[in-house]
């Protein structure tokens, strides 16, 4: 296998991982076998990635993060430093329950804040913004800004990832630029898109 990626000297890096071109792997960091990492990806210090996980091109993860079987995350996401996934849902040291892993998907764009610990089944939205330290207990939707514990809809994000003039309690129909890059959106029937 060709290796058109960087490691560095600490990485371990399991015989049947996959990993894409340009991808940087940082210290300590500990990429399993079965599982797929796509190209342009950089991985700080003491990552996990567990077998079978799918991760898509031109993905941040910060240090101190463990993305566990059953976690599936596309392209252009960024997971913060120390951020938390799980993957099943009453775990027990006494009990195994490897046949119950829920699965988690993070979609295109989405952002995960430091520290934010994400309760596995869920499915965050593309483009989402998860605020530091939020509890995330639910789906979160396209765009959607989610803060707390637990987390909660505050608001919507563009694709910039700055805040929009769309409050989750607008009526049906609502819109807003951004006053950043000027892109423009529009919520219908409780979903919000790109105009």
């Amino acid at each position: 296998m060709s290796k058109d990626y960087f490691a560095h000297e600490t990485a371990c890096i399991d015989e049947g991982a996959e990993i894409g071109a340009g991808t940087k792997i940082w210290h300590f960091t500990h990429i399993m076998p079965k599982s797929k990492v796509g190209k342009k990806c950089n991985f700080g210090q003491n990552v996990v990635v567990s077998p079978g996980c799918v991760i898509g091109d031109n993905v941040k993860i910060q240090n101190n993060v463990s993305v566990y079987t059953g976690v599936m995350i596309e392209d252009d996401v960024f997971c913060g430093p120390s951020m938390v996934f799980t993957n099943v849902i009453n775990p027990r040291s006494h009990i195994e329950r490897k046949d119950e892993y829920k699965t988690t998907l993070v979609k295109k764009g989405a952002s995960i804040g430091a520290n934010a610990t994400i309760v596995c089944g869920n499915t965050l939205g593309k483009y989402c913004f998860i605020g530091a330290a939020t509890v995330v207990t639910r789906d979160v939707p396209d765009y959607g800004l989610v803060v707390g514990n637990p987390g909660r809809l505050r608001g919507y994000v563009c694709y910039c990832g700055d805040k929009l003039d769309i409050k989750p309690e607008d009526g049906n129909i609502a819109k807003s630029s951004c006053g950043s890059c000027g892109k423009q959106y529009s919520k219908q029937n409780g979903i919000v898109t790109e105009i």
